[in-house]
């Protein structure tokens, strides 16, 4: 089979979400907020003379060419140095000043794995473990195609009878054991989907389970299906059967990063860690649906059926029965053997100076992809950061100079837990806490037509208003904006950041976030998410022809960095804030009734600790307000002064949010009011210090982070109060 021999990979010399750029959550379930559908404001939008020339500058056939670049050579994390100075090259080429910045990190990459089924009646069932190779697509036959693997997988082998555990949440083994489903020295079966691939792995190994094996469910296809008389890609826009997901096991809702240099930097030089705590112990290997059915089907008949387990989306689409089994007899064998190594990875910086130094924004899409496509997934954002460079670029030629520097950054290795990202934000920190007033993330920019944005609550304003003054032809409408689509997709619901990409290590150091692409509903056509099928071949007769929602997304990407770094006063609403700790303090009652918390855990303190948040927030907007109307504002030094005292509280507010130590048994993650669940790993939990202690039965921790949460907040308000 094909492998990435470690000769191979170290001549060409060597950074997330968790996690490996996610979408695979419902956003719907996300969000706190609602935004009301607003009349019509005209159409087509109109833009001043330099959003003109930023929105003007974007190409359907430059996309188009950046696409096929990214798409067409291997890049998996630390193997391709070409590209990332490729990407230099065209920023330096548009009036950036880019540069590649290395680290040498812990990785690993596949060299060999198999699995059989071995059944009582002798039958012996070995399936390819590949994905088929396709004459329609062109990569699908490259020499150099990416084996089905796990990024951060144990190198190791396991036989033994298996149990379908269904997502592999805790709440799933917990289901198993309240049957008597024995867990200890089987095999975990698990279907993906919710909780991220590493927990599912390390849930499995928790309850003393000796390998797992991760499968793709037709059933989270939505409508587009083979069972519905749709053709498999590539004849049509359903699944391909032997589409497999790759993607990293590495624990990352515990931290993300290269696992042995936790909270600093990786360098050549750097004291390294062990890494049993955040990567597994225990085999692991993904598998087709095609090829899991007949170990499904194995367990029919024998434990507890699907129906009868009565768990969310423990029975698929498949035509069997999702029994618990085990199947006396029915074994599973596996081998797993993986090139362990450090090597180096290269991020790609670049940089326009603003008038301020003391004031950033940065700008990040990840590079490395599992295969050698990466379409959707990165690549639908690294073509649109080279157009926005070039869009800045143009309005460079004009004389134009940001008020705020403009940091954009092509991060490596992402995909194995956000690696160059955290090691970089662990190198600057102390110039990001001083200057960094934004991060915005662009990773999967489109995969689909429906637009999506997560973001810290004090962005939502600027978020929404700049999605107005971009057209986005929608399901047919000739006349629509990406907020028209946005709404009609999302029902105006700003996502809770929580994890899955490169934000991740800004959010957690106090850095107003925002993350932002465009995905299919459940009847666009399937994204083949880590496959070899997210090719270019596939965006461009299925995901994006034409390369419209590429360019909206990368035009809406422009217009909120030019506001964000050009406007004169940053164009924040901490107001929204309050609005939306107070939704999720109501969450948090909820979750402590619901656990018969009530007596133990009092989060009075935290109303308090938001109507004190409230006060600073609204003196600081009506502030802003006055401020932003006076014709005086800039008239003096001393009124520009004030103008910077303002900017500034804005900038450092949320640092206030991340000041009273990590989570517990996590300290990587910092902020009080949300972070990945501990056993999701995407999804996002609000007042996590006090939700999962609650959850867990901790109440007198619970009650602590009571105290904590409330401090955080009560800083935070400190940095706004006039």
């Amino acid at each position: 089979m094909t492998t990435l021999k470690h000769a191979a990979v170290c001549t060409v010399a060597v950074a997330v979400v968790v996690q490996a750029c996610v979408r695979e959550h419902d956003p719907l379930l996300s969000g706190q907020s609602i935004v009301r559908r607003q009349d019509a404001v005209g159409f087509p939008p109109v833009l001043d003379e330099n959003e003109s020339v930023l929105a003007n500058s974007f190409d359907n056939t430059s996309l188009d060419t950046w696409s096929y670049y990214y798409t067409h050579g291997l890049h998996v994390a630390g193997t391709n140095r070409t590209m990332a100075e490729w990407t230099a090259d065209r920023w330096n080429e548009n009036g950036f000043t880019a540069h590649l910045t290395e680290y040498y990190v812990f990785l690993n990459y596949p060299v060999s794995h198999s699995l059989s089924l071995s059944l009582p009646s002798g039958t012996i069932y070995t399936p390819s473990l590949t994905e088929e190779v396709l004459a329609e697509d062109e990569t699908s036959s490259y020499p150099n195609r990416v084996p089905t693997f796990h990024g951060y997988s144990f190198t190791g082998n396991a036989s033994a009878e298996f149990v379908y555990v269904g997502r592999g949440q805790q709440v799933d083994f917990a289901r198993l054991q309240a049957l008597g489903v024995p867990l200890q020295g089987k095999i975990a079966l698990s279907r993906y989907g919710g909780p991220f691939r590493g927990l599912k792995v390390k849930n499995a190994q928790e309850h003393g389970m000796v390998g797992a094996v991760l499968f793709i469910d037709p059933g989270d296809d939505g409508n587009i299906t083979e069972a519905n008389g749709y053709a498999a890609y590539p004849d049509g826009p359903a699944r391909n059967p032997s589409s497999s997901q790759r993607g990293s096991v590495q624990f990352a809702s515990i931290y993300p990063g290269d696992p042995t240099t936790p909270g600093y930097p990786s360098k050549r030089d750097s004291p390294r860690t062990g890494r049993s705590g955040v990567t597994p112990r225990i085999p692991s290997l993904p598998i087709s649906w095609a090829e899991v059915v007949p170990l499904l089907a194995a367990l029919d008949g024998w434990g507890t059926p699907g129906e009868q387990v009565n768990r969310t989306r423990w029975v698929g689409a498949l035509n069997v029965s999702y029994s618990t089994g085990p199947a006396p007899g029915a074994t599973i064998s596996m081998s797993n053997v993986m090139n362990d190594t450090y090597t180096s990875i290269w991020n790609t910086i670049g940089i326009i100076n603003g008038t301020r130094q003391d004031e950033v924004i940065v700008i990040g899409n990840h590079r490395d992809a599992w295969i050698v496509g990466g379409a959707a997934d990165p690549n639908s954002g690294s073509a649109v950061m080279v157009e926005l460079s070039k869009a800045f670029g143009a309005l460079l030629r004009t004389g134009w100079q940001p008020r705020r520097t403009i940091v954009l950054c092509s991060w490596d290795a992402e995909e194995y837990g956000l690696v160059g990202s955290t090691e970089w934000v662990e190198e600057y920190i102390p110039w990001l806490t001083e200057a960094a007033v934004a991060y915005l993330n662009i990773d999967i920019a489109t995969s689909g037509p429906n637009p999506n944005i997560f973001a810290t609550p004090d962005l939502h304003d600027i978020a929404i208003s700049t999605m107005k003054k971009v057209i986005y032809p929608y399901r047919g409408s000739t006349n629509s904006t990406l907020y028209d689509a946005w709404y009609s997709a999302r029902m105006g619901r700003v996502g809770v950041l929580g994890s899955g990409s490169d934000y991740t290590s800004f959010l957690h150091r106090g850095i107003s976030s925002i993350d932002m692409g465009s995905d299919a509903g459940p009847d666009d056509p399937v994204y083949h998410y880590h496959s070899n099928y997210d090719s270019y071949h596939w965006m461009t007769t299925f995901g994006d022809p034409g390369f419209v929602q590429h360019k909206a997304m990368g035009q809406y990407l422009s217009l909120l960095a030019y506001h964000l770094a050009d406007d004169e006063i940053v164009p924040y609403n901490v107001n929204t804030f309050t609005q939306e700790m107070r939704h999720y303090l109501d969450a948090l009652n909820q979750t402590i009734i619901s656990n018969g918390a009530s007596a133990e855990v009092d989060i009075a303190p935290l109303g308090e600790a938001i109507d004190i948040f409230d006060q600073a927030a609204t003196a600081l907007m009506t502030a802003l307000a006055s401020a932003s109307t006076s014709p005086s504002t800039t008239s003096s030094a001393a009124d520009a002064e004030y103008i910077d005292t303002l900017n500034h509280k804005l900038r450092d507010f949320q640092r206030g949010f991340t000041s009273q130590g990590g989570l517990p048994g996590r300290e990587f993650y910092r902020h009080v009011v949300f972070a990945p669940g501990l056993d999701t790993g995407y999804e996002p939990v609000t007042f996590p210090g006090v939700t999962e202690q609650v959850q867990s039965g901790d109440l007198a921790l619970a009650a602590e982070w009571v105290g904590k949460t409330r401090a955080g907040i009560l800083r935070a308000a400190e940095v706004l109060r006039l």
